[in-house]
């Protein structure tokens, strides 16, 4: 065995070479450790109560035991729109070059966004939600719900030998992993837990903010595409059994549908699923499942992680070097028009997904002014004068608030300017006496030979978001600053804002002029309430 003598210049050299090598490892620690500290942003909200409003020191513990990605990644790899057009030619390399460049420029952008939200919060918009949301109109008494009012309940062990008949599969609204304390549900849960006969959610329950941010921030553990439907949308799972419908954006923002297509033949856009959950909000409805923009990174949360075959076979990258994929779906699935990132971040809203159908089935309803979809052939509403009485002694329409439910629905579909409404649903559990769930936005429905019913509140809300004080584009402005992704750009261009001035303001004559030659048009729902003080 041949031994080794290491003399004093060989130890002092690896002794050297051995500090040299702890010294680069220590800059190594303290550079990630500035980068992480610079690149944590904290998600856009609002300390007002006007905004969705903030959960407690309480209710939030669920966040703190959370593996929550940090807020700064829905901004990564996303190039600003002038670059893009400023160098229509350049090489792909230096486009994706540039496109890395500008994460800081748009994560700056989105801290001052943030921080500046919070203090025109309470100054300025703020105040005027916060005074809108504050007012009588949204705050109106509402019948005190009983246990059959609720959508599901979470079985407790007081009776563990109780058996559970049929009709009470709903009950046991668990996953195994989980116990029976609601504090320590994950958000997406306890937003199946508060759904009533009367409404999706309440606007003050404090949940809401945590399962937006839920949806904006937790770590994509899958994602495949959804079927159904004509268009593409994927599932997306995350922790603790969530799960969100992911619709993509696939044209701009301020992209204005062609007068002369077909009235269904057009994208689905991912702002305007962000914006219809606002609008709802703004309208005191509360019927549209909570909706956040996000940045997806389509090569490592999509791609890499997908178990859908199909999907993945999809994928491409472009002449230009972004990642692209289509997906299969009954219209524009196709290479001619394809998702792509920039050069792997894509735009897109996230809804939260309602309780399985085994839980909590659904009825679905032919809307009584659906299209023909013909291109040759009119709708029987559209021909006939006296449609709109025959649909009022048709049931469900000639008892209870049904027909004033598709009216509040048919309002806000003609404020979004939508015009696919077929279909329409609501719980089996909770018969006719409930309210509609707006999950499509389509359709705008009217009525021009015969007067339908408003509800008295809902015209009086429209009033309300008509005066200067609360004006809707303004309202809605303010509510669209909470979304993650207008740190990128706004989501809805100011022409987008200002239709919905004028729209409003077309409602509220059509109904003027309805009051003018009719006497029952109003539904009284104010109880006790005097119309002349709200």
């Amino acid at each position: 065995m041949v031994k080794h003598y290491w003399g004093p210049a060989t130890r002092s050299i690896y002794l050297g070479l051995t500090c040299l090598f702890l010294a680069l490892h220590l800059l190594l620690a303290f550079f990630c450790l500035s980068v992480l500290q610079t690149a944590c942003i904290p998600p856009t909200s609002s300390s007002s109560s006007s905004s969705i409003p903030r959960a407690d020191t309480q209710n939030n513990q669920f966040f703190s035991h959370s593996s929550s990605a940090p807020a700064s990644w829905l901004l990564k790899k996303l190039p600003t729109s002038s670059q893009n057009e400023e160098h229509p030619t350049q090489p792909a390399e230096a486009k994706n070059h540039q496109a890395k460049g500008s994460v800081s420029d748009v994560m700056d952008k989105a801290k001052k966004l943030i921080d500046a939200g919070k203090q025109t919060g309470k100054v300025k918009g703020g105040s005027k939600l916060d005074a809108l949301f504050k007012h009588p109109l949204y705050n109106l008494p509402r019948p005190e719900l009983q246990d059959d009012d609720w959508l599901l309940r979470v079985r407790t062990n007081e009776d563990p030998q109780e058996k559970k008949s049929d009709n009470d599969q709903e009950e046991d609204y668990l996953p195994k992993d989980s116990d029976c304390d609601v504090e320590t549900h994950p958000p997406w849960l306890r937003f199946h837990l508060g759904i009533s006969r009367w409404e999706l959610y309440n606007r003050t329950d404090h949940n809401l903010v945590q399962l937006t941010e839920y949806l904006a921030t937790q770590r994509i553990l899958g994602a495949v595409q959804k079927t159904g439907g004509t268009q593409l949308k994927l599932l997306l799972s995350f922790p603790n059994h969530g799960q969100a419908l992911l619709k993509p954006m696939k044209q701009s923002r301020d992209a204005e549908t062609d007068v002369n297509l077909f009235y269904f033949s057009d994208f689905e856009r991912h702002n305007a699923e962000i914006s219809a959950f606002h609008l709802d909000r703004l309208l005191g409805f509360n019927r549209i499942p909570p909706v956040i923009g996000r940045l997806i990174n389509a090569t490592s949360e999509i791609k890499d992680i997908t178990t859908d075959h199909k999907l993945s076979k999809t994928f491409f990258k472009s002449p230009a070097g972004n990642v692209c994929f289509y997906g299969h779906c009954e219209y524009y699935c196709s290479t001619e028009h394809p998702v792509c990132g920039k050069p792997d971040g894509v735009e897109a809203s996230l809804a939260a997904m309602l309780p399985d159908l085994t839980l909590a089935p659904r009825r679905s309803w032919r809307s009584p002014w659906r299209r023909s979809y013909s291109r040759t052939k009119l709708a029987q509403w559209e021909k006939d004068p006296e449609y709109c009485n025959s649909v009022k002694q048709t049931a469900p329409y000639n008892q209870g608030t049904r027909l004033v439910d598709l009216i509040d629905m048919t309002i806000l579909d003609f404020l979004m300017s939508n015009m696919d409404r077929h279909h329409y649903e609501t719980f089996e559990k909770f018969g006719n006496d409930t309210f509609l769930l707006v999950c499509r936005f389509g359709l705008k429905v009217s009525c021009h030979t015969s007067p339908h019913r408003i509800r008295h509140s809902t015209l009086l809300r429209l009033r309300l978001l008509s005066v200067p004080d609360f004006r809707l584009s303004d309202m809605m402005r303010d509510c669209l600053t909470q979304d993650p992704l207008t740190a990128v750009a706004p989501l809805l261009s100011e022409p987008h804002l200002a239709a919905l001035d004028r729209r409003l303001a077309t409602i509220l004559k059509v109904v003027q002029t309805c009051q003018e030659k009719h006497k029952d048009v109003l539904y009284e729902d104010l109880g006790g309430y005097d119309a002349d003080k709200l």
